[in-house]
């Protein structure tokens, strides 16, 4: 009987010991699969780049539990005040209701008063000066010219302007005018000293040979001389004519385009006039 027993307990704990292995196995495969789990998590946080995210995840946290205990200890500590503020003002109000310290007292409530006192004048003159400042603005936005102002101060700059310009050409026109009248007459003068020592000379020139020679000499120097001279006005002639064709063709295309646009506002104009007479028989 003793050998069927223990023959019996030996084979429940083989079976046991079986259970216990065959768990021990199952164990071991999900301790495998979840490392393999984890392996493969960690993987994907390295490729998704979310090891940062976790690592400010984690470090906002304990930024969190630091910012709950400072709270904690400023909650703690404005209670240890609040407690001894609380013993203060019973200890006042046990000292009005017992009338001890009734001398102190008036000293004390006149400390205060004073300085509230000073704490108001200080607010006062710091309002003051606030306000000062404040009028100074105003009168220097006061002074500013407002808007409808700088547009009549800008159509008074354009008239100006205009007047400005127009009074200049007519100055050039008048210094190339004198300029012009001023050699005319250097030339008027030329022209009659020449004639003048031409008179005086030519019987003495004609009688000799010599004299003749000089004399046809002197009149070809002046000959060039006014060839030369006539060359350099027709030149400049030619520029001012080629700037007064030029400025004529823009006087032109500026007429042409004034006329086109006198032409389309008056086709706005009608199509204005014919919407607003369609609009009046639809709203009628």
């Amino acid at each position: 009987m003793q050998e069927g027993s223990s023959e019996q307990e030996l084979n429940s704990t083989r079976a046991l010991i079986a259970i216990l292995n065959s768990n021990l196995d199952q164990k071991n495969q999900r301790k495998d699969s979840v490392r393999n789990e984890l392996q493969n998590l960690q993987e994907k946080i390295r490729k998704e780049g979310a090891e940062s995210k976790i690592q400010n995840l984690v470090s906002l946290l304990e930024n969190l539990k630091l910012l709950e205990r400072q709270e904690s200890e400023i909650r703690s500590d404005f209670d240890a005040k609040r407690f001894s503020l609380e013993v203060e003002v019973s200890d006042l109000k046990g000292k009005l209701a017992t009338g001890s310290e009734s001398n102190m007292l008036p000293h004390s409530l006149d400390d205060s008063l004073n300085q509230s006192l000073e704490k108001l004048n200080l607010t006062k003159r710091e309002l003051a000066a606030r306000l000062r400042a404040i009028v100074s603005i105003k009168r220097q936005l006061d002074n500013a010219p407002s808007q409808s102002e700088l547009i009549q101060y800008e159509h008074r700059f354009s008239e100006l302007n205009a007047h400005i310009q127009e009074k200049l050409q007519q100055t050039r026109k008048f210094y190339a005018t004198f300029n012009a009248l001023l050699e005319i007459k250097e030339l008027m003068l030329k022209e009659t000293s020449l004639l003048n020592s031409i008179n005086s000379q030519f019987q003495d020139a004609i009688a000799s040979p010599i004299g003749r020679m000089k004399l046809l000499e002197s009149m070809e120097g002046i000959v060039k001389g006014s060839q030369q001279k006539l060359e350099k006005v027709q030149i400049g002639l030619q520029e001012e004519q080629k700037i007064c064709d030029d400025l004529k063709e823009r006087y032109t295309a500026a007429v042409a385009e004034q006329r086109r646009c006198y032409s389309l506002l008056k086709a706005f104009q009608e199509e204005c006039a014919k919407n607003e007479r369609l609009r009046s028989q639809t709203s009628s």
